[in-house]
C-alpha cells in the first residue's frame, strides 16, 4: 500500500502550484503538504485496481479527489473554528480566514483542473458523478451547521448529515475509479455503496476518537464535537437515554463556557451511559453492509481482498 501512497504523493509534488501571490499559494501547498491518510485517492486506485492491473490512469482522478477534500477541510475548520488539523495549525488560525476561504476555492478549481484532462467521453461520464458529490458535501455541511442549535435532531437526521458530508465522497472515490478501468454500472454502484457505508462508519469511529482517543495520536483538537455542541451519535444517543435529571445536567453543559469542564462532565455522562459501545456496534454495523456491497461486486477475489485490508486498518485505527 505505501507505494500506492508514494505515488499518490509523488503526483501531488507534481502539481504546478505557483510561487506567487504567496498569500494565495503557500496555505495550498502547507495544507497539501500536511499528508495524512490519503484514504480517500488511494480508494480510487484501488476502485481501479479491481478491474485492470495498472492504475495509472486513474492517477489524476484519486488527486482530484484528495484535492478537493483537502479545500473542504479549509472551509470546515474556518465554519468549525478549529485550531488543530493533523496536527498542525489549520490555515485560518495561521493565516487568517478570508486567505483560508481564498486558497480552498483556488484547490476547489485544481480539482476540476485535474479531472479535465480525461478523453470528452469518459469526463462526461465522471463530471456529473463528481458535481452531485460535491454539491452533497455542502448540503452535509450546511445540515452539520444548522444541527449545532437545532432542537429536534434524531440519530437517522444525523446519520443522513454524516453520509453527506463525509461518507458520499469515499463512496464517488471508489466510484471513479471503477468507472475510469470501464467497469459496469451494476459494479460501480456496489462499490460507491461499499465506499459510502465504510465512509459512514469511519465518521461515527472518528466522533468516538474525538471523545476517546489520545490527543497526540489524533491530531485534532480533543473533545472538539463538545465543546461545540455538535449533534454527534454519541450525544444523540445519550440524550436517547438519560433520565429527567441527567437529560436536564446535559443541557445546561452545552451553554457551559469553561471548555475543560464541559468535556470532562460530558465524558462523564457518556461513560456512564455506555454509548461509547453503542456508537462502536453503530458504526460495525454500516462496516458490515459495506462489506456486503463489495461481495456483490464481479472482481477477482484476491484484488478485493487488497481493498478489505485496507478498510479493515480503517476501521481498527486509533488516531
Amino acid at each position: 500500500m505505501q507505494n500506492l501512497v508514494d505515488k499518490i504523493n509523488n503526483k501531488i509534488l507534481s502539481l504546478h502550484i505557483p510561487a506567487h501571490p504567496a498569500g494565495l499559494y503557500e496555505p495550498v501547498t502547507y495544507t497539501l503538504a500536511l499528508g495524512g491518510k490519503r484514504m480517500r485517492p488511494l480508494l480510487t486506485l484501488l476502485g481501479y485496481s479491481l478491474f485492470k492491473d495498472e492504475n495509472e490512469k486513474s492517477l489524476d482522478a484519486a488527486v482530484a479527489i484528495e484535492v478537493f477534500h483537502n479545500f473542504t477541510l479549509l472551509h470546515d475548520d474556518i465554519m468549525d473554528n478549529a485550531p488543530i488539523r493533523r496536527g498542525k495549525q489549520t490555515v485560518w488560525s495561521k493565516w487568517g480566514t478570508s486567505v483560508a476561504t481564498l486558497s480552498g476555492d483556488v484547490m476547489q478549481i485544481m480539482a476540476y483542473e485535474l479531472l479535465s484532462g480525461y478523453e470528452p467521453s469518459l469526463l462526461k461520464r465522471i463530471l456529473p458523478v463528481f458535481n452531485h458529490t460535491a454539491i452533497n458535501v455542502c448540503e452535509g455541511q450546511q445540515l452539520d451547521m444548522d444541527y449545532e442549535t437545532a432542537e429536534n435532531v434524531s440519530i437517522p437526521d444525523y446519520i443522513k448529515m454524516i453520509e453527506l458530508k463525509t461518507a458520499v465522497l469515499l463512496g464517488t472515490a471508489i466510484q471513479l475509479g471503477a468507472m475510469i478501468a470501464e467497469a459496469n454500472d451494476e459494479d460501480t454502484r456496489n462499490l460507491y455503496e461499499f465506499g459510502k457505508n465504510t465512509g459512514i462508519a469511519f465518521q461515527l469511529q472518528d466522533d468516538i476518537l474525538d471523545v476517546f482517543g489520545e490527543a497526540e495520536k489524533f491530531g485534532k483538537q480533543m473533545g472538539g464535537d463538545i465543546v461545540s455542541n455538535k449533534k454527534t451519535f454519541l450525544l444523540l444517543k445519550t440524550f436517547e437515554l438519560a433520565d429527567e435529571a441527567t437529560r436536564a445536567k446535559l443541557k445546561g453543559l452545552l451553554n457551559e463556557k469553561d471548555e475543560q469542564k464541559k468535556v470532562k462532565e460530558v465524558k462523564e455522562i457518556y461513560h456512564r451511559l455506555e454509548v461509547k459501545k453503542l456508537a462502536e456496534a453503530e458504526m460495525q454495523q454500516f462496516y458490515s453492509k459495506a462489506l456486503s456491497s463489495l461481495e456483490k461486486v464481479n472482481a477477482p477475489a484476491e484484488k478485493k481482498k487488497k481493498l478489505t485490508d485496507f478498510t479493515n486498518k480503517l476501521m481498527k485505527r486509533d488516531n
